[in-house]
């Protein structure tokens, strides 16, 4: 197989819209092809988080602020958008959640972010993976 091989991977994404609205999008990172695999380019990251929830949790609307890369290891969780939209991640899947408030914003409850809630019969066990810190 030719190292100038590349594919794409695309990571499904919480991010704003032109009016700073949440939405679903999704991100595309190319993979090379190294030595029998296809690997990305190194992506920095700030720090990782283990996370476990229990069946019942749930999250009010809000925005991820720091981008964040969320791997779900065991169980499912489901973002729902302000529009009605949803999108149920389940063990082996991830997604970056990025949205935020604009520059001058202050948050609006009626108007921005998304909610979170575990769905399921088992408890929720994911890892955090920040990837930027806003502003740097």
């Amino acid at each position: 197989m030719s190292n100038d091989l590349v594919i794409t991977k695309q990571i499904a994404t919480i991010d704003i819209d032109d009016d700073g609205v949440s939405i679903f999008a999704e991100t595309e990172y190319e993979l090379n092809h190294r030595c029998g695999m296809f690997l990305s380019e190194r992506i920095n990251a700030s720090n990782f988080r283990l996370r476990q929830s229990d069946q019942a949790y749930s999250a009010d609307w809000h925005v991820a602020g720091d981008p964040t890369l969320i791997i779900i290891l065991v169980g499912g969780l489901r973002i729902k958008l302000r529009n009605g939209d949803y999108r149920d991640f389940i063990s082996g899947e991830m997604f970056i959640a990025k949205d935020r408030l604009m520059s001058g914003q202050v948050f609006d409850g009626v108007r921005h972010g998304h909610s979170a809630e575990v769905i399921g019969d088992v408890a929720l066990n994911a890892i955090h993976i920040k990837l930027a810190k806003l502003g740097d």
